[in-house]
């Protein structure tokens, strides 16, 4: 297991939690799959998967419980199962901490691509090389925005001179705003760029978690451009 990428499978229907490890098994996954929220968390606290997979319906603890017991200890990545698209769902998964969603019933090759996709994120919190924007005072990159400061190099932020604890999705959305302060970035761009997709996805996760940044950075740090997208006021 220690040459593999471990994922903890929390899902309460015996069929699809046997039939989806034996697919991500078969793609070279370690799985440990657990039936409900509590033994689920037990396992994650135990093992220190590599990345998460919880069914939002559990039974003893829900996932959308789950997702939060999970974030308040770890930044590991999360994605949430949900057998249906609602709003309240997904919201409610995101809000939690979750980096991403799945809808059930999913293509073992979707949810792989998915994983792998958020798996690329977090090996590369850094998104690539880039060229700081104009409107940002950069020293030994750090990019400072008022009282926010983002350290490109260490991967830490502070507002006012204090830490401020991000996730990695967290991370890359805030390094693409502060990588061109002031331009205005579409939904669909953010989730080509932050979350890896390739294809078209849902641009409530954009928004959700543009909301969480904006709890830590500054509710006015990221303005909203209605009908385009968002902007890092510089």
């Amino acid at each position: 297991m220690a040459d593999q990428t471990h994922v903890l499978f929390v899902e309460d229907d015996d069929v699809i939690r046997e039939a989806t490890q034996l697919a991500l098994e078969r793609d070279g996954f370690a799985v440990t799959a657990m039936p409900d929220g509590l033994s689920g968390l037990e396992s994650f606290r135990a093992d220190r998967p590599d990345i998460a997979l919880l069914d939002v319906m559990l039974p003893g603890l829900d996932g959308v419980s789950l997702c939060r017991r999970i974030r308040d200890e770890s930044t590991v990545p999360v994605i949430m199962l949900s057998a249906r698209a609602d709003s309240i769902d997904v919201v409610l998964g995101l809000e939690a901490g979750a980096d991403d969603y799945v809808t059930k019933p999913f293509d073992g090759a979707v949810l792989v691509a998915r994983i792998r996709a958020v798996l690329r994120r977090f090996g590369h919190a850094g998104g690539g090389d880039r060229t700081e924007g104009a409107g940002a005072a950069e020293t030994g990159g750090v990019l400072t925005f008022g009282d926010l400061e983002v350290d490109t190099d260490g991967m830490e932020v502070r507002r006012a001179g204090r830490p401020v604890g991000l996730t990695p999705t967290e991370m890359r959305l805030l390094l693409e705003f502060s990588s061109a302060p002031g331009t205005v970035l579409s939904r669909d761009k953010l989730l080509e760029r932050v979350w890896d997709y390739g294809w078209g996805g849902d641009t409530r996760v954009v928004d959700v978690h543009v909301q969480r940044l904006r709890t830590k950075i500054g509710q006015d740090r990221i303005e909203t451009v209605r009908g385009f997208g968002y902007k890092l006021r510089a």
